[in-house]
């Protein structure tokens, strides 16, 4: 499995965001161990990073796609990054 980092930068609908967050948030919790995800603090516009362990860039492209966030079209950005853990835990 190889690991990939996201940066979300989110819409400016601050009220649209509010109310599917819920279904984003059940969306991720649904991946499994194979996502973390959390809001980074104190940015403006709002931002996220989300870690995730996939076999490719294609299959973490797919299950963005199917995030409720970005069919709402609430994600203004989306940069999506290899990430190699040279060290703790996640070290290969």
């Amino acid at each position: 499995m190889n690991y990939f980092a996201v940066l979300y930068t989110y819409a400016t609908d601050t009220a649209k965001l509010d109310e599917v967050r819920p279904e984003h948030r059940r969306y991720l919790s649904s991946l499994d161990e194979n996502v973390g995800a959390g809001p980074l603090l104190d940015t403006d516009p709002g931002r996220a990073l989300l870690l995730f362990r996939a076999e490719s860039l294609e299959a973490v492209t797919q299950l963005l796609d199917a995030d409720p966030f970005h069919a709402a079209g609430l994600i203004a950005q989306r940069e999506v990054f290899g990430w190699n853990p040279a060290t703790g835990s996640l070290a290969q």
